[in-house]
Order: structure tokens, then sequence, then C-alpha cells
């Protein structure tokens, strides 16, 4: 197998796939760059890194790196995603893929000019919640799909400065793409509204009133879905749900992030009386390390793992980084490069996903009025 060189560029978040690089088979020598000297000698140190690198130009100048993951601040990505791309390296970015619709029209065509693969590494399409939905879609559980929602609820207070003020739907993506992905459509249109209000100090940065957008999207197969990011001043515990309505079946995220999931199954009714009735349960997920190479199925468990009893660890259920979807990512954007095809979440997906979050913040600061989301 062709071993690749991959560079990992941010180590705040960034540093929990420091180790799952330096894990996966297919990775020949794993790089990394901070803008922090000091925290990047010390993950040098605890996980024997040989490179580490300077300035982020150093690594678009050597020409022996093959690929480059930025997990660095939001206004970076579509900048540090373009360089990347055009010093003909494959490049991976934690989302949003870009705040703008220009932006994310620059990154395609830095994509397509360059024959690179981009992913966007979004973490809700490999939680084992995730798989377990898409594992009851392909086995025709739900029926007919009816409707769809997302939610993030978090409270950035005193996160970077860029977090401050920033518009919730420009980082809608933990909400959206689960929707785009089990509706199997491409979203087309949004009405969204922003709701409350926040610190006036919170809205100069970016011009936005809001502290809560809520947003309906209509996707081209006729299905709507429904997704609500908070980011300030909104007493909510932290959630990344998803939420799919079936004839037959739906599948609720828990109230709490961590909670198990709820499934509601139908139970026609068999007299022919109106109505029906329904068995719900709280269902406990699996782990779907196995499609994962045994190198780096136990960054699916994290601190949780136990060497001396490895499957046991592994069946008991994914709490490494996002619900186990890190190993899972790192994984496909490597496959894609090695396979020579477009990783799930390519430029087309992802910006899709992205736009969808971009216009419905535009739609809010028009009071809900109707945006079409453009191609990619």
């Amino acid at each position: 197998m062709k071993k690749l060189n991959v560079v990992l560029v941010g180590l705040g978040f960034g540093g929990a796939f420091v180790p799952i690089y330096k894990d996966h088979p297919a990775v020949g020598n794993i790089g990394i760059f901070d803008t922090d000297t000091g925290r990047m000698e010390e993950f040098a140190r605890t996980h024997g890194i040989q490179r580490q690198y300077h300035s982020f130009d150093e690594i678009l100048r050597d020409k022996e790196v093959d690929a480059v993951h930025l997990v660095t601040p939001i206004p970076l990505h579509a900048e540090q995603t373009v360089a990347v791309l055009d010093s003909g390296k494959h490049c991976a970015c934690t989302v949003p893929m870009a705040t703008s619709l220009e932006d994310l029209e620059r990154i395609t065509a830095a994509v397509r000019r360059s024959g690179k693969k981009y992913m966007m590494m979004e973490t809700t399409l490999y939680t084992r919640q995730f798989f377990y939905a898409r594992q009851m879609l392909e086995n025709g559980e739900f029926g007919k799909i009816q409707f769809l929602r997302g939610s993030h609820y978090q409270d950035m207070a005193n996160w970077p400065s860029y977090w401050m003020g920033l518009p919730p739907m420009w980082y809608g993506t933990h909400a959206i793409a689960p929707m785009r992905v089990m509706a199997g459509s491409r979203i087309q249109k949004v009405h969204c509204f922003g709701s409350g209000t926040m610190e006036e100090w919170l809205t100069r940065q970016y011009q936005n009133p809001y502290p809560v957008e809520t947003a309906i999207f209509s996707f081209e197969n006729g299905l709507k879905g429904e997704a609500t990011r908070t980011l300030f001043e909104t007493a909510r515990v932290y959630q990344e749900g998803m939420f799919i309505y079936g004839s037959e079946a739906s599948f609720e995220w828990g109230f709490a992030d961590d909670d198990d999931p709820v499934i509601t199954t139908a139970q026609r009714a068999e007299d022919g009386r109106r109505g029906g009735t329904t068995s719900v349960e709280a269902r406990v997920m699996p782990n779907f390390y196995e499609m994962l190479p045994r190198e780096i199925q136990k960054h699916t468990v994290g601190g949780n793992y136990d060497p001396l009893n490895p499957q046991d660890s592994l069946i008991s259920g994914a709490a490494g980084g996002h619900h186990g979807s890190h190993p899972h990512l790192v994984n496909e954007f490597l496959k894609s490069i090695l396979e020579d095809r477009k990783p799930a979440v390519d430029e087309v997906l992802g910006g899709n996903i992205t736009a969808a979050g971009i216009c419905a913040h535009i739609s809010a600061m028009k009071d809900g009025a109707e945006v079409v989301v453009p191609e990619f």
C-alpha cells in the first residue's frame, strides 16, 4: 500500500486527530503545525512526531507532503483551502467549508483546477447514531421519510474572538448535514428567521443581531427539513441532534447530546379502527468499529479503551470524539486519495450543506424571505 505524508494544521481541537493519523496504516509521515510553538512542541514530544513546521507557507512549499488537514479558525478556511489545493496537495478541512457563497465558488474552482481531493470533515455524518440511522434507511425501516429535523444547541461564550456574534447558520452544518444526506436530495431553497437578542457588543463583528436562527429547507425531491442553531445567551443543554420521521419508524436524538436516541415504530390497527399505536424505545447505539482498519479502531472509544480487553471496549460503544466519528473521517479522506475517487463529503455535497446555512442567514436578515441555494 502506498503511504501518504500528511500535515495536520491546528492542534487545539485538531490535536485529537494526531494519534489517529500516526496509527493509520496508510500514513507514512505525519507532520504538525500550530502558531503556538509551545503546544506544537508538546504534541511532538507526546506523540513522537518528527516533522514540525513553523509557517503555513513552509507546508505549501514542501513537495513531499501529499495531503493537509486544516483544523484552523473559521475565517481562515477558504483562503487556506485554496492555497493547499493550488500547491498540489489534497485538502481536508473542518467545518464550515466557508462563510460566503463567493468563497465556496473559489474552493470549488480550486478543486477542479488542481485535480486534488477536497473533503469537508463533517463529524455528524460519521457518528454511531448516523451510521445506525443510515442502516435503518437502507433496510427500509423508516418506510417513507416524511420530514427531517436537525439541531445544534451550544453556548460559545468565552470562545476565541472570531466566534463572538457569529451568525448561527454560518456554522449550521452539524444540524443540516444529516438531513441533507438522509433526504438523498440537494437543498434547493430556504426560509429562515432569526430570534432573540444578545448583548450589543456581540452584534458588531458580523452585524448579526441574532443568537438563534431557525430555518425550513426545501429539498429538490419535495421533502422539507427544519434546523435550529443557537450560539449565545440561550439556556439549553448541548446537543447536535438528528431527527428522522418516517411512515413506519422515526429516529429522534436524545435530549442531551450523549443520551440514547429514541426509536418510535408504528403499529397499525388490524381491526380497521382509526389511527394506530406506536412502540417507543430508547436504544443503545452499537459501535461501527469494524468499518475501520484494525490499527485505528481503538480511536472510536477514546479514554475508555482497555488494551487488555480490546474487543469488549470496542463493542461497548464509541466514547471517542464526536461519538467516535474522528477515525472514520480520517479513514475516508485517506481512502479517497488512495482509491482516486471523490471523498464522501466532497466540494459538491459540502458546498450544498454550507451554502444552505449561508443562505439561511441571508433569509433571516430579510425576515424569512425565500433564498435559492446555488449549485456547486
